[in-house]
This record gives structure tokens, C-alpha cells and sequence, in this order.
């Protein structure tokens, strides 16, 4: 049995640049691969079957049945497969998991089916998939540009913890579209942000709260109900500072030393809160 992991994402930047004319957006953002992983497991089989452990899940709702039957199109392989997930990031939460996903089964079919096809291109089928799908083959530190799937490699910062919030906030399918249709012109930047960011990685300089930023927090504050307190909540805690993570609602935090990320975790469970303790890839 083969055995890939698929980490989730968090958006250090995330900055909307404009309308592309193609309907997309023109993003500049740096994404950093975090511990908070789901897990596949992979075995020989007739057909191709997927399942999963997390209630609400579905193959129908999700873009690993997609992501297989584009690699067997590609390759003419006609093997099997079946896939079982361990999924621990959550659903429709900002984190990239479905598309983390994608790119592990991407990964995984590649190495079961001995196809021997290149991480580059791998990443071109997975840009076909979804704009997040293709940091995933990879992971790390990137800097991604176009609608997501332009990608550099950066240096990674010193390892950080992360404290990471899920609220209990209902999400319908499609909140990102809606959340990028919510922006104004006055929402868009010209990346200055991001480069920043760049620039203090290149350096070796610490990740400081004041190089975080993302476009989204104009709005998203407003589009899910709830959501401030919870920002407003973490903060009483002994949260330094709180961004929303990608489209949202999850929340996080980042920290400097374990202990102290850990005591903050303990304060959000305590509270019941749906909380997870990572940390930086």
C-alpha cells in the first residue's frame, strides 16, 4: 500500500491585483505548506474507487474522482485504484484541502501506476483542476501569481506554530466565487504587500505580523456571520494577531514557540472551540 500525504495551506499573503479578462482574478500571494495533513492511502484495483472518513465529504463534492479520470485521459492508463482518505483538514475552510487533495492523488496514481511523470508537469495537470491544486505537488514556500497557478519557490521562513480556528459557521458551496465577486476596485493592490514578504524571506528575515496580509479580511468579516467575534475572541485569548486563512472562516494565529502555542490552543479548546495546533512545512 502506498501511502501520500496531503498537507493544508495557509495564504501569508493573498493580494487581488484585478479582473482578468478571462473572468479569473490576478492574484500575488505567498502560500506556505502547513503540518495539518489529510493522509491516502493507495492500492491496486479494479476500477477506481475513493473513500473517506469525514462526515460530509463526498466524492461528488470533491475533485479527486476528476483529477483520476484526467490522468488516465492523459496517460491512456487503463489501471485501477483504490483510494481510502484520512481527512483531518477541514471542509470549505480556506485551507486548500480539497485541491491538496487533488495533487495527492495526482502524486499517488503517478507512483502506483509507474506513469514517471515530471513534478512540472505535474503541476500543469493540476492547474487544470483548480488554482490551488498545483502548489500541492511541491509544498513549501511559493510565491504564486496569475489566478494561483504561476508559481515560484521561495525560501521558507524558521519554523512557526500555528494556531488554527475553524468556526462553527455554516459555508455554502461556492463561497469562494462569491467572496471574489464581493471585492471592489477599491479592494485591489499592486502587490507590494507580497513583495515585501518576498523579499524579507530572500533575506532570512523573521516572518513579523506586519508582513501578513490578506485581501479578503475587507469583506469576509461582513460575509459570514459570526466570524468577527471569533477574531475578536482569539484576540482576548492571547492571540497576537489573527488573519483569516485563504477564503476563510478558519482563523490563525501564528507563534514563535510551542509552549506558547500550545497554551493558546488549551484556551481554545477549553472554550469549545474546533481548533488545531500546527506548524509550518
Amino acid at each position: 500500500m502506498l501511502t501520500v500525504k496531503a498537507p493544508a495551506k495557509l495564504n501569508l499573503t493573498l493580494e487581488v491585483l484585478g479582473k482578468r479578462p478571462d473572468g479569473f482574478h490576478e492574484i500575488r500571494s505567498v502560500i506556505q505548506a502547513i503540518d495539518l495533513c489529510d493522509t491516502l492511502f493507495f492500492s491496486a484495483g479494479e476500477g477506481i474507487s475513493f473513500t473517506c472518513d469525514m462526515e460530509g465529504w463526498s466524492t461528488e463534492k470533491s475533485l479527486v474522482t476528476n483529477t483520476a479520470k484526467l490522468l488516465q485521459e492523459v496517460t491512456g492508463c487503463k489501471k485501477g485504484a483504490a483510494v481510502r482518505i484520512e481527512k483531518r483538514i477541514p471542509l470549505m475552510a480556506g485551507l486548500g484541502g480539497d485541491s491538496s487533495d487533488a495533487a495527492a492523488v495526482l502524486r499517488g496514481l503517478n507512483e502506483l501506476w509507474d506513469l514517471n511523470i515530471p513534478p512540472p508537469e505535474l503541476q500543469e495537470l493540476a492547474a487544470e483542476l483548480g488554482s490551488d491544486a498545483p502548489f500541492f505537488i511541491r509544498g513549501g514556500t511559493a510565491l504564486a501569481g496569475g489566478r494561483g497557478e504561476s508559481l515560484t519557490p521561495l525560501p521558507s521562513p524558521s519554523k512557526r506554530w500555528v494556531v488554527l480556528v475553524m468556526p462553527d459557521i455554516s459555508v455554502a458551496p461556492g463561497k469562494t466565487g462569491r467572496l471574489y465577486t464581493g471585492l471592489n476596485k477599491g479592494h485591489f493592490t499592486d502587490g507590494k504587500v507580497t513583495d515585501e514578504l518576498v523579499r524579507a524571506l530572500h533575506k532570512g528575515d523573521k516572518v513579523v505580523p506586519s508582513l501578513l496580509f490578506n485581501t479578503f479580511e475587507n469583506i469576509a468579516f461582513d460575509y459570514f456571520p459570526g466570524l468577527r467575534v471569533y477574531k475578536e475572541h482569539l484576540i482576548k485569548l492571547g492571540a497576537p494577531y489573527v488573519h483569516l486563512a485563504g477564503a476563510g472562516p478558519s482563523l490563525f494565529t501564528l507563534c514563535d514557540d510551542k509552549s506558547g502555542a500550545e497554551e493558546l490552543f488549551t484556551r481554545c479548546e477549553n472554550q469549545g472551540m474546533k481548533v488545531y495546533l500546527a506548524e509550518t512545512l
